[in-house]
């Protein structure tokens, strides 16, 4: 094991010349910039836009660009639980014996498939948040408690008055990843051989122990791979929440360039962060899948 881990990583002359054009490429495109755009690269700012100093506090706090990131963040985070909440419950659905339970999944799933995300948001935002969250009165509920409670708020998902706003974004993110996520579910499950089910049938199993004791684990080895892609969208498709306002990372990156036209400062500095979260979120699911393959080996 050691032995191959240690060949995966060996260096070759194909890697070198690799990173050696690479480099090239990003020095002439950044001197191009410069000469041919006459732009002059101002690096120094841009960590002033990460974190500043605040005098009242006396210590660091996140600036816009920092804002905008745990914003896209928060969005992953619940954004994910929520799909992956529906996207396996609507996956059951595709593989159920009621032809009403097929009916509903394979509904939700081409009705949401066939759709531009866009236009969910827009949907979501301008007829469900302005017509359910008033009956619901929740942003004035929050205004209403404490201080701890309204900064707990603020931390878990949207500062109070733009809960309705965040929420918006939220479900619609949310409904559309899960439609994705639903016939990964669908084909996992599809994927176990149809003997594993007359197996643990003959064991005299329940269906939703069958499910849970024998379809689900082998089926999980299936769909992580392609659950991890569907994760990965889910972050960088959050960025078209911008057009409702939410004060996400492709929001604060647009005001700032507005404000201050560091156009390829800010783009670059964007896009690092989004590279961060989608390859983290790449390798903890790689992790996670081999950890569950030594752990069927075993």
């Amino acid at each position: 094991m050691t032995t191959l881990r240690k060949k995966n990583l060996k260096l070759t002359p194909l890697d070198v010349v690799i990173f050696l054009l690479i480099s090239g490429a990003a020095v002439y495109l950044s001197y191009r910039i410069k000469v041919g755009l006459n732009y002059k690269w101002n690096w120094q700012v841009i960590p002033h836009y990460l974190y500043r100093y605040d005098q009242d506090s006396g210590r660091w706090v996140p600036n816009l660009i920092m804002q905008g990131l745990f914003t896209t963040l928060r969005l992953s985070i619940w954004g994910t639980i929520l799909a992956t909440i529906l996207g396996t419950v609507m996956g059951f659905c595709r593989v159920s014996q009621s032809l009403f339970y097929r009916m509903i999944g394979r509904s939700y799933v081409e009705f949401i498939r066939n759709m531009p995300p866009l236009v969910l948001i827009f949907i979501f935002y301008y007829f469900v948040s302005s017509q359910i969250m008033p009956i619901l009165g929740l942003d004035d509920f929050i205004l209403a408690q404490s201080e701890t409670t309204q900064r707990l708020c603020e931390i878990l998902f949207a500062p109070p008055g733009f809960l309705s706003a965040f929420f918006s974004a939220l479900v619609s993110l949310a409904v559309f990843e899960g439609a994705y996520i639903a016939e990964i579910v669908r084909a996992g499950i599809q994927s176990i051989h149809k003997g594993q089910w007359e197996a643990s049938q003959a064991l005299g199993l329940s269906k939703w122990q069958q499910m849970r004791h024998v379809i689900l684990p082998q089926a999980l080895q299936q769909i992580l791979p392609p659950l991890a892609g569907q994760f990965i969208s889910l972050i960088k498709d959050s960025s078209i929440v911008s057009i409702i306002s939410i004060q996400e990372l492709t929001f604060q990156g647009m005001e700032l360039m507005a404000a201050t036209y560091l156009t390829f400062e800010i783009w670059i500095t964007i896009s690092l962060l989004y590279l961060a979260m989608t390859l983290t979120c790449s390798l903890a699911v790689r992790r996670l899948e081999i950890r569950l393959a030594k752990k069927g080996r075993t």
